[in-house]
Parts: C-alpha cells; structure tokens; sequence
C-alpha cells in the first residue's frame, strides 16, 4: 500500500507580505505597535498587535494565510482572522500589488477596508481605513 504524497508551496501572494516582517509602530486612528513573523513552514503571517484605538486597548494575534480545508486545493485569496483579547474573531482579506497593500473588513470587494502604500525603502507605509457611511481614519506604520 503506497501513500500518497503531496508537495506544495505558499503561494506567490502571500509570499508577497514578506515585506511586512518585523516591528512597526502604528500613528494614527491606532496608536502602538504591531509584529509579524513567519510560522514554520511559511504558509501562515502571524501579526502580533499591541494598541489603543478609540480609547480602548487592541491587543491580539491575526494569522494570515490560505485557506486549504481538509482534503481540499489552497484558495486563491489571502485571508485572515484576527483574534482579540475582548473575545472578538475578525476576518479580512489581504492583497499586496507593487506597493499598494488593500486589508479588507471581512471579503474581498466589502465596503470597509486598508488602503496603503509602501514607501520606497519599504520603511513606511501611509494609508487609511474606510468604513461603511464615510467614516475610517489614517495610519501609518514605520518600520522600528
């Protein structure tokens, strides 16, 4: 009896988020600072986050990744959930083309999401969360 063998990779798009690895702090909406690190392996982003927004502490851990149910391909978009320390499960969709990074509230085309773009030297990057009926805030992450 042979068993069978599969061999795949983390896709190109994820592979893509590599240039949020390391330490930034958060000015903005948010204020603090947020994480990432490669799981072993390389099929998940973890994002560890630390900050204040609207007065009240953000503190969780968001893996980042595809999803590949049991016995099932990889899907095609990057997705994640973030879990808080109130209890919160929050999913969104990640997106990386050149320098413009979009995040998603919940799916991919929703009405709240990320916009931002990396600078240059790939040390910041400068954007703003839009919220459904106009709301939202800017953001800025620089590498520490």
């Amino acid at each position: 009896m042979s068993e069978k063998s599969e061999t795949h990779e983390p896709s190109a798009a994820l592979k893509a988020l590599d240039r949020l690895v390391g330490s930034w702090t958060i000015t903005g909406g948010a204020e603090g600072t947020v994480r990432y690190e490669w799981m072993p392996g390389g099929f998940f982003l973890l994002q560890h986050v630390d900050l204040t927004q609207f007065g009240r502490p953000v503190t969780g851990l968001e893996v980042i990744g595809n999803l590949r149910p049991f016995g099932e391909p990889a899907g095609a978009d990057v997705v994640s959930r973030f879990y808080d320390s109130t209890g919160n499960t929050l999913d969104y969709v990640y997106e990386l083309s050149g320098d413009k990074l979009t995040i998603w509230g919940g799916v991919k085309g929703g009405p709240a999401y990320y916009e931002g773009t990396f600078s240059a030297d790939g040390t910041t990057v400068t954007g703003a969360w839009v919220y459904p009926g106009g709301g939202g805030y800017e953001s800025t992450m620089t590498r520490m």
